[in-house]
């Protein structure tokens, strides 16, 4: 498989990684419903079987759990994967979230995942989420203390605007972005790649199929009560109809390639240069066997315009319906 470099670092990335958020199981407010945790494993094997080179896991996916599990499938074989994982969400007895960012926290954020993935350095240390604020300058120096120290080599943030960014570059240069980025989430085209851009910052997106919406194969009917995807609004309807043949009719354009949706999905977000990789999350090895064909060939110029085209009838076709219009 194709591998890109991350910014500036020397991280060699595959066009695809291996997403872990929904293998932490559904017992936690941001679940996918019940999972089978053989399967899970199997699944990120077959992912390295593929050529996969990376993971990316959280501490909140879980609550634990999906680091956990990444440390059972690579038992023996760390030197195999780069992982990748996050800190600033915390949780306490209960099960309740909260973002922290100080330097205590993080500092403990980064022991308890080091244990939990049974290693001794972390490869891409993410703040997850920038909600808390007033300690992001804090947080990122305790990550750039932990990079000194050798327990992590490089340090990114998830989910931060241009603000939070430039907030944490003057402390520290940032190795990688990694934000919401699909056909259907555009917002960070703008402002935000060009930031990466300008300080060498890669690119690496999540939920690139838009969390099962653009794989063409998206039925609500088999989505646990408790997947937090029974409360998004995008999931609902006037938006669920929509979206459902939206993704319908990109089969059209994915046959031209021989590929699917979803492998049209992933290559779509792979089209800019400023995207290092893009993460396909799996909970069996059929999704990753598929996933992977979203790496190593390009959309031509004139399916990208249909593709442009299509989007523009659903945020018409949305409008009408008075539906939910995400940017």
């Amino acid at each position: 498989m194709n591998t890109r470099k991350l910014g500036f670092t020397d991280l060699q990335l595959t066009e695809v990684g291996f997403g872990a958020w929904a293998i932490g199981g559904g017992d936690w407010s941001f679940g996918w419903g019940p999972q089978d945790d053989d399967e899970s494993i199997a699944a990120m094997r077959r992912a390295v079987e593929l050529g996969v080179n990376w993971i990316d896991t959280a501490a909140i996916y879980g609550l634990g759990h999906s680091e956990e599990l990444v440390a059972r499938a690579f038992e023996g074989r760390r030197d195999e994967i780069i992982i990748a994982t996050k800190c600033s969400q915390v949780w306490n007895e209960k099960g309740e979230i909260s973002g922290r960012l100080t330097s205590d926290s993080v500092r403990r954020e980064c022991e308890d995942s080091l244990r939990r993935l049974n290693t001794d350095h972390i490869d891409l240390y993410q703040i997850h989420w920038p909600i808390d604020d007033e300690h992001i300058e804090e947080g990122w120096e305790a990550i750039a203390r932990l990079m000194e120290e050798g327990k992590v080599r490089c340090g990114g943030v998830s989910n931060f605007n241009v603000g939070h960014m430039e907030r944490a570059q003057r402390i520290h240069p940032i190795a990688s972005l990694q934000p919401p980025y699909s056909m259907l989430r555009r917002k960070v085209e703008g402002a935000e790649f060009d930031f990466c851009r300008r300080n060498d910052i890669g690119v690496v997106a999540y939920s690139p199929m838009h969390s099962g919406l653009l794989t063409g194969k998206f039925d609500i009917r088999r989505v646990a009560e408790n997947d937090w995807r029974r409360r998004s609004n995008e999931f609902k309807e006037p938006n669920l109809h929509i979206n459902q043949e939206f993704a319908g009719r990109l089969w059209n354009i994915a046959l031209k390639y021989d590929k699917t949706p979803a492998q049209l999905a992933i290559a779509w977000t792979l089209r800019l240069d400023v995207v290092t990789a893009a993460i396909a999350g799996a909970r069996r090895p059929s999704q990753i066997e598929e996933t992977v064909g979203g790496a190593g060939w390009r959309i031509d110029e004139g399916d990208l315009k249909l593709i442009d085209e299509l989007l523009e009838w659903r945020i018409d076709r949305l409008k009408e319906a008075g539906g939910y219009l995400p940017q």
